[in-house]
């Protein structure tokens, strides 16, 4: 199980009550958890730290999680970064969600409870040793 130990995960939501939710209970299971409030701050976080999956909210201000998706894979050292765009919209469009699809995102949608969230943090690292 030392993958979950040193596995490092970041979220980006504007919302910052559900960031340090979703930080809280990942920690929990053991992963190694940085946080954003903005995708600018998330971008130079991923920069920075590297993480091992992402968990992104699509809908935020000024730069959206679709926005940040898109600045991420323009990385080489990130085009493979495995991520997850959360949101609440129901009704997403169907070119947002084909975008979403071709730059490599899974789409999840709110609320994750404690299960869903902790699934979707193995899924993704799977994902990331798959490539």
């Amino acid at each position: 199980m030392a993958e979950r130990t040193t596995a490092k995960i970041l979220i980006v939501d504007d919302d910052e009550g559900v960031t340090q939710t979703f930080a809280r209970m990942l920690r929990l299971e053991g992963y190694q958890v940085r946080t954003a409030v903005s995708a600018e701050t998330g971008l130079r976080e991923a920069a920075h730290s590297h993480p091992d999956a992402i968990i992104l909210d699509l809908r935020m201000p000024l730069l959206d999680g679709l926005g940040f998706l898109r600045r991420l894979r323009a990385h080489d050292d990130q085009r493979k970064t495995p991520v997850a765009i959360v949101t609440g919209d129901y009704f997403l469009d169907e070119t947002i969600a084909n975008e979403l699809q071709e730059l490599g995102a899974e789409l999840r949608f709110k609320p994750l409870w404690l299960e869903d969230l902790v699934g979707l943090a193995r899924n993704l690292l799977q994902s990331k040793v798959i490539h």
